[in-house]
């Protein structure tokens, strides 16, 4: 009952408290991260706000005589009043980056570096190979085994034939 309680004046003090009014005068302050956002997606090709926010005078004009016939506008004023509401086209949003470059450097980079640091530990930390990886060494240890007859029903000395001194087929 109490945590309800709480949670019901957190809540409310939460939702009071979202807008802020300015002084006396009533004025809320929108603050302008909780506007849209402009960005290019293939997704959503038209975005919610324009490219720029803050026309300058020459585009002021340009977009009065937008208003007028489209036929008296030259290629470049369109192309002008089009990068006013668009950064990029489809085909400039389409187009591939080259950025796999830098990240395959990137890769190839640590991959050279991780090398250097192996073989610098091969070469400066880790002693020498111990005898136990011998061929010699590995022969002897498999003929101890199948001559103490370890794990004689499922194991190695299963799979040898002490008759003929060979593996069983």
């Amino acid at each position: 009952m109490l945590a309800t309680r709480a949670l019901n004046l957190i809540g409310k003090r939460a939702i009071s408290t979202a807008v802020c009014l300015r002084g006396s005068h009533g004025v809320a302050k929108v603050e302008s991260y909780t506007l849209p956002s402009y960005y290019d997606s293939r997704e959503t090709p038209l975005p919610d706000v324009g490219f720029v926010q803050n026309l300058s005078t020459e585009q002021q004009s340009l977009k009065e005589k937008e208003k007028g016939s489209w036929a008296a506008l030259s290629n470049e004023e369109k192309l002008a009043l089009y990068r006013i509401s668009f950064e990029q086209s489809f085909a400039e949003m389409n187009k591939g980056s080259s950025e796999w470059k830098t990240v395959i450097g990137g890769v190839l980079i640590f991959v050279g570096f991780t090398g250097f640091v192996v073989a610098w530990q091969r070469k400066f930390v880790y002693g020498p190979v111990p005898r136990t990886f011998e061929r010699e060494y590995k022969e002897k240890e498999l003929q101890r085994l199948l001559d103490m007859r370890s794990n004689p029903v499922q194991g190695l000395a299963s799979m040898w034939d002490y008759e003929k001194k060979e593996w069983k087929k």
